[in-house]
Parts: structure tokens; sequence; C-alpha cells
């Protein structure tokens, strides 16, 4: 039997949470709301496929969402001071935020989030034991034998379950999307995008960039 530790480096983060507070009514009726009024927007689309995805990309600025969007803030600080852990005072703030709803044989295409420095989802609504959300690695293989044995190090695609409150926050750069819905539930999710401002690199060093 041979000894051996085998490590990961250069690990892309997946950061996982659950929020703390409760969807009150008004919340749910929101968006209950808005998934009739997406869902007459997709019909009149000449080619339907995927899922529904609200045309309004300004949830959690609406007033209903502040307690939540502040919650999401802190959760997205805390990613930062345990991934990032940045030198210098940069403050990160969420761009636009939408609605995606997901009915049975529905998917979510594959797909990553352009002008954007983290994306995150948060799940109102899914069936634990069927909903998940894959994703993928952007790494090509020059040479590929089979695997007998899928683990992170030899596989190209990886997934997770989500379950109802769950935070899931990556970046922006990562590949990823839904397989074809399975189950009766409507799977509700919130999708925001996270950006930067602050201070980055150095001046003596002419890496220096200022965002505002």
């Amino acid at each position: 039997m041979i000894k051996s530790k085998i490590e990961g480096i250069f690990q892309t983060p997946v950061y996982r949470t659950v929020i703390t507070q409760d969807f009150t009514k008004k919340q749910l009726s929101f968006i209950d709301k808005n998934k009739a009024q997406s869902q007459m927007e997709y019909l009149k689309k000449e080619t339907r496929a995927g899922n529904i995805t609200s045309s309004n990309k300004g949830i959690l600025d609406e007033d209903i969402f502040k307690n939540l969007k502040q919650e999401l803030e802190l959760i997205i600080e805390d990613y930062f001071e345990k991934v990032v852990s940045p030198s210098s005072e940069i403050t990160p703030y969420i761009t636009q935020s939408w609605l995606n709803y997901t009915e049975a044989n529905q998917f979510h295409h594959t797909h990553a989030h352009e002008n954007s420095y983290l994306s995150g989802v948060l799940y109102f609504n899914c069936h634990e034991t069927l909903d998940r959300i894959k994703f993928y690695s952007n790494n090509y293989h020059t040479i590929r034998p089979e695997s007998k044995n899928y683990n992170v190090f030899n596989s190209d695609n990886w997934w997770f379950p989500v379950k109802t409150k769950e935070v899931l926050i990556f970046p922006s750069s990562l590949t990823h999307g839904v397989e074809t819905k399975q189950g009766d539930n409507t799977r509700i999710s919130l999708a925001f995008n996270v950006f930067i401002k602050g201070y980055f690199g150095s001046y003596k060093k002419a890496t220096e960039l200022i965002l505002k």
C-alpha cells in the first residue's frame, strides 16, 4: 500500500451558505406576479428554449427586498474576507439581479457572466433531492485517458445539490448551467452579479488601477 497525499492548488472557489431570514409573504407574492409577467413575455418569443428569466434586472433594488439585499451584501463581504483577502480597501457591490423560473423539462443554458467579478444565486424554491447546479471546467486536455472513477482532479464538470434559502457565490468566469429540470415544482432562483471599486495594484510597480 502506497501512502500518499494529494493536494489541490489554484482551486476555483464556490462559496456556499444559507440566509438567516425567511421570505415574507409580500416577497413571495412579488415573485409570483413577476413569474406571470415574465411567462407572458417568454411565450411571445419566436424561439422558446431554456427557462424563464425576468425582464427586471434590478430585483434587489425593490423596496421589499431591502433586508434581503443587506444580508447578501454581508455574505459577499464575507466571501471577500475569506477568499480574496484584499490588502487594500476594496468595496464589492451588486450591479444587477434577476429572477429565473425553471419548470419541469426546462433547463438553464451553460454560460458565464460577462462584465462582472463575482456572480451568485439565491434559491427561493427548489427540490432538495432533484435540483442542482452544474459547473464546468474551461481547461483543455491535449491527452485525456478515460477515467473509471471521477474526482475533482480528473472531471470536466461537477455539480452541487441546492436547497431553498441557500446562496452560492463564485467567480463570474466560471461556466455553469442547469440540466433538464426533474420534478413537478418550479425552481425559482435569484441571480446577481457583483463588481468592485477601490484601489488596486501599485503606483511604484506601474500596476495601479483606481475604480470609483
